[in-house]
């Protein structure tokens, strides 16, 4: 009996590691390594000391990996690192360079309106997918240009900014392609993630609107 309640308790630790692994630094094998033994101290001292206290846990800790876990592929987009990943549970289908925020400040000295570049991190899902995209410029391009804002919305479209392909995931932000490939790896957008035409050709044609996206 109390060699089956230690395995269940090693089974639990082995699980949340394994959970923090797959969505903090999925793609970073070595920072994860690296960081183990840490990480299963930090576990085992929150474990429970009685034995069907820690099944429960066992058990509670099975089915929230079983809601996590992606069935499909995956976006995943390492913020620090600037790279892109298609990935299925196993395997990696693509790996490339991107550019997200900068987490600049912009504040527009007239009307004292502020904006911050930075890339939102959590968990998202493609919510659109767009051939041939124009992006609509918003105020702060203008501002940031030191341009007047127009009153004509058709000053506001540039067919050429955002490549061959846009992939929506919320609030205005998208994974598109970008004039300035030369740039990626870099921390320079204002918030979207840009990716060099190849890739983005193939990231397109291989995901769908539901495809989930985490982002770190």
């Amino acid at each position: 009996m109390m060699r089956r309640i230690t395995y269940s308790v090693v089974a639990l630790i082995v699980i949340g590691v394994v959970a923090l692994f797959w969505f903090t630094r999925l793609p970073d094998e070595e920072d994860f390594a690296a960081n183990l033994p840490v990480r299963l101290d930090s576990l085992a001292s929150r474990l429970p000391s009685d034995p069907k206290a820690a099944q429960r846990e066992l058990k509670n800790a099975k089915k929230s990996l079983d809601k996590l876990r992606p069935v499909t592929a995956y976006v995943v987009i390492d913020t620090h690192a600037s790279k892109i990943y298609l990935r299925t549970r196993d395997s990696v289908i693509l790996k490339a360079d991107c550019s997200t925020g900068t987490g600049g400040e912009l504040i527009d000295s007239v009307t004292h309106r502020r904006w911050v570049f930075d890339t939102p991190r959590g968990i998202f899902k493609v919510n659109s997918k767009i051939k041939q995209p124009w992006w609509r410029k918003p105020d702060w391009a203008f501002i940031e240009d030191g341009e007047k804002i127009p009153k004509d919305e058709r000053e506001r479209l540039d067919p050429a900014m955002m490549g061959d392909y846009a992939i929506g995931f919320g609030n205005g932000y998208f994974i598109h392609g970008t004039i300035y490939e030369r740039l990626l790896g870099v921390n320079v957008t204002h918030g979207c993630v840009r990716v060099g035409a190849d890739d983005l050709d193939k990231l397109f044609n291989k995901i769908q609107n539901g495809t989930p996206i985490y982002i770190f």
